[in-house]
């Protein structure tokens, strides 16, 4: 391990390079800088990444994309605008799969950088609340280049640390906190779908919520009802989870995999998340292969999986991570989560959604016959369980495609129940006569 300068490490890359640059809190951002800074001496660097919390300097210094080529493992807001501008690309894939991606599938990292915090007496450096898949790239790439921190949380779990022998060079990073990822209050959509949720959720129950309004709302009305000793097997760690745990609703007790802890594999959030976990033994970070995985999610008991989507057809198909083309977020651990939650004893899976959006002046469903083309299925209908928006619940296992139908369109928007009773039955999807009352 040698230390040396951001300019000197960014001097390493060559044209025709892969980098990484990890995901989220891994970002580097004075190696970035530095590298920005060379973009008249290098033509096609490419650099794979995930969940961009910080403006990138590498893409805010070549807007045309002429020298460096972004790739995304699941987007950001700020990723999305890169590929609304034609500068980033997405690599579809169930996230719990990414690490054996590495090891089969993607050809060896040139230089890995990532930050992580200062070395311990044990020659360790902790890699903060972004385990994801970092450990599959360490074993794979050719140069390793830790930046310097101690603007991000120390964490605890396995595979969190990276040791003085993996890494080639180290360079002296800002210490600029965490960044926050804002949590509005939720809507009262939210509140409505979070309340017949809660319904289903029984003591003991492990979660895992997913990112936005519907499922944190989920975990702000748990703080007032009698649910006890929660579990948390989750991917992502949220505000709504540490809400919970500092409320004392999360003990873990009941849980048959890393009882008493709360799981994850990467966290963002406020700097009271950030605070909460730093050096806490009560939350473990793993890599998303153990966490996503839907045959380690089965292993917990009564796993309640609570995700968001952006659009069902009345099949139940939910497409979560597109707007027809336009690429919006990713796959994530969506599907995996659904399958797991559905495999665990006493396991449920809800992907919730508001009845309708606006686009300009008018309201549309979300709940609509068929997908908007271009439109990527996340979650397949074969996957889905329960379903819930502001006017209810359903849950598709069992039902065949004109019960489904018939269901999906309950939970619709008033507005356009009947239209949607109308396409169903003239695609052929209820059957005429299939129910008494089929007009």
């Amino acid at each position: 391990m040698q230390r040396i300068t951001a300019e000197e490490a960014a001097g390493l890359v060559q044209p025709g390079m892969w980098l990484d640059y990890g995901a989220i809190f891994s970002q580097p951002d004075v190696f970035d800088a530095a590298l920005a800074k060379r973009k008249n001496q290098l033509h096609n660097v490419r650099i794979r990444s995930c969940l961009t919390v910080r403006p990138r300097a590498v893409l805010e210094a070549d807007p045309e994309g002429v020298v460096f080529q972004w790739v995304s493992l699941h987007f950001s807001s700020y990723d999305r605008k890169m590929h609304d501008i034609g500068r980033s690309n997405y690599l579809p894939v169930n996230l719990g799969e990414i690490p054996d991606y590495y090891r089969r599938f993607i050809d060896p990292v040139d230089i890995l950088i990532v930050k992580a915090r200062p070395m311990d007496a044990q020659g360790n450096f902790n890699l903060s609340a972004a385990t994801l898949w970092l450990r599959a790239i360490i074993d794979r790439a050719r140069v390793v280049i830790v930046e310097e921190t101690t603007g991000v949380p120390h964490v605890m779990g396995e595979g969190v640390s990276i040791h003085e022998s993996e890494i080639d060079y180290v360079i002296t990073g800002d210490d600029a906190p965490a960044p926050e990822l804002p949590n509005p209050p939720p809507t009262d959509v939210d509140q409505a779908v979070a309340r017949l949720i809660i319904g289903e959720i029984e003591d003991g129950a492990c979660l895992q919520i997913g990112i936005g309004g519907m499922p944190n709302a989920v975990c702000s009305l748990l703080q007032e009802s009698n649910a006890q000793d929660l579990g948390v097997h989750t991917e992502m760690l949220t505000d709504g989870i540490v809400d919970l745990y500092r409320a004392g609703r999360v003990t873990g007790a009941r849980k048959q995999l890393n009882a008493g802890k709360v799981v994850s594999t990467f966290a963002l959030g406020s700097t009271r998340l950030y605070e909460t976990i730093d050096r806490n033994p009560d939350f473990e970070f793993h890599a998303v292969d153990y966490t996503n995985l839907p045959q380690n999610i089965m292993l917990n008991d009564n796993v309640v999986a609570i995700n968001n989507t952006t659009q069902i057809d009345l099949t139940g198909q939910a497409a979560s991570e597109t707007d027809g083309h336009r690429h919006l977020t990713g796959t994530g651990g969506q599907a995996q989560f659904a399958r797991g939650a559905y495999a665990s004893k006493g396991g449920k899976s809800f992907i919730c959604l508001a009845s309708t959006f606006q686009r300009g002046e008018e309201t549309r469903s979300r709940i609509v016959l068929s997908l908007t083309p271009g439109n990527t299925v996340t979650t397949t209908r074969a996957d889905m369980m329960y379903v819930v928006t502001e006017y209810g619940i359903a849950n598709l296992k069992g039902k065949c495609t004109a019960e489904r139908a018939q269901a999906l369109i309950e939970l619709a928007h008033p507005g356009f129940r009947e239209s949607l009773e109308r396409e169903a039955y003239d695609n052929g999807l209820i059957p005429r006569g299939f129910f008494a009352a089929a007009p």
